[in-house]
């Protein structure tokens, strides 16, 4: 029997191999839902659906677009923001 903490329906089970021919389940947190903007709710592109500490060893370059708030805002809100304060 699995640990307790092991035994919950937000923990994932991966099925593995051995090189010795056993299969062997492995425990892993579930992904987190995809990354939204803040602006308009959008799903955002180019933002990897990953857990914090898988993501800490990213590049920084792969955790989110390199344009002004990438990462937060979509690009259509983006472009929408910059549209505006060009204006004032």
């Amino acid at each position: 029997m699995p640990k307790r903490s092991y035994r919950s329906r937000s923990i994932r089970k991966i099925y593995i191999k051995t090189p010795g021919g056993k299969t062997v389940i492995h425990y892993e947190r579930k992904k987190p839902k995809k990354a939204h903007c803040g602006s308009c709710g959008a799903i955002l592109k180019g933002v990897p659906r990953e857990r914090p500490y898988k993501l800490r060893k990213l590049a920084k370059t792969q955790r989110r677009p390199e344009r002004p708030y990438g990462g937060v805002l979509c690009s259509k809100c983006a472009r929408l923001l910059f549209i505006r304060e060009a204006r004032k």
